[in-house]
């Protein structure tokens, strides 16, 4: 059984800690709730859990899936929580998912693909009994700022990462690798944010919407600062959208300004090499009767009529920029 973690509570107090073959009490006082951690279950063993808790067939066929998006539904008195999580793998954000059933009685997590645990949100909440006693809406919510916390770092590794690609752009051209490498960060940007604007309308619904179940209305304004907190993580990735977008924009007009200033110069240089060429083409065609053929300055004048020509054809182009 992947059970990370199955424990009993009574007014927010750990009563004890169920070992990994011990059965899950069937029943319980007031005040009392289950907290039970899952990690990749099979669904035999979540078959299992569903059975003792009596846990919705269609939430549990989600809850196995690994690949739903973020959402709310309410199954009678149980409330079905679908959440993302992501994960920084090299240059590729690595989502993962996390379901919650929460029962009047019981909080169910099961995590796929998330290397982050759960471990440090139950340690911090046991010190605090008098919020765990809330029951297992406050420990959704803890785990929700936990999971929404968790995005800021991938955010703040991507930011550093295209700001640096942004910086030297303008001194060095991206190659083709380097430009097929930021589309695909970009992606990646792209396909982060769509999940994370989903989670702020999960935040939203559990922060505003009263026919939730087993969302007590002291703990909505929690959820209230889940919502704030995706909001700013939204805003940040849209601006790492702008920032990809701008440095291939950049490249490539900074790259037709390259272009354009080699085409200058080859134009340039051909129009300088051109008055030569002409003159000495002239005098290639072996006419027999040229006046200046059988003069003593013919030769000089006509060299230096064309390094003169030259000459200020290179001052004027390099006056202007050309060269």
């Amino acid at each position: 059984m992947p059970i990370k973690a199955a424990r009993v509570y009574h007014d927010g107090k750990l009563v004890r800690e169920l070992g990994a073959d011990e059965a899950i009490p069937e029943d319980c006082d007031e005040g009392d709730f289950f907290w039970l951690g899952l990690y990749e279950p099979t669904p035999g063993e979540l078959a299992a859990i569903a059975k003792r808790f009596g846990l919705h067939p269609l939430a549990v066929e989600d809850a196995l899936k690994a690949n739903q998006l973020p959402k709310v539904e309410a199954y009678g008195d149980q409330l079905f929580v679908i959440t993302r999580t992501a994960n920084l793998d090299g240059d590729t954000i690595q989502p993962g998912e996390t379901a919650f059933f929460l029962g009047p009685h019981f909080f169910v997590s099961v995590r796929h693909g998330s290397a982050r645990t759960h471990t440090d949100v139950r340690a911090r909440l046991e010190t605090l009994p008098a919020k765990l006693a809330h029951g297992p809406d406050y420990v959704l919510y803890a785990i929700l700022d936990f999971i929404v916390d968790g995005y800021f770092p991938v955010i703040d590794a991507i930011e550093d990462r295209l700001l640096l690609v942004e910086d030297s752009v303008m001194d060095t051209p991206l190659d083709a690798a380097e430009i097929r490498h930021l589309y695909a960060q970009r992606h990646e940007i792209i396909r982060f944010q769509r999940f994370v604007g989903m989670m702020k309308e999960v935040a939203n619904s559990l922060a505003t919407d009263d026919d939730l179940p087993n969302i007590d209305a002291a703990v909505r304004p929690f959820f209230r600062d889940i919502w704030d907190h995706v909001q700013r993580a939204e805003f940040r990735l849209s601006g790492l959208r702008d920032i990809a977008a701008s440095v291939i924009e950049t490249n490539g007009m900074l790259e037709q300004q390259r272009q354009g200033v080699i085409t200058r110069q080859l134009a340039a240089w051909a129009a300088i090499l051109a008055v030569p060429t002409a003159i000495a083409g002239i005098y290639g065609m072996n006419f027999e009767h040229m006046p200046e053929l059988g003069w003593t300055f013919g030769y000089p004048l006509i060299v230096g009529a064309m390094a003169t020509i030259c000459a200020g054809l290179y001052w004027r182009f390099k006056s202007i920029g050309w060269l």
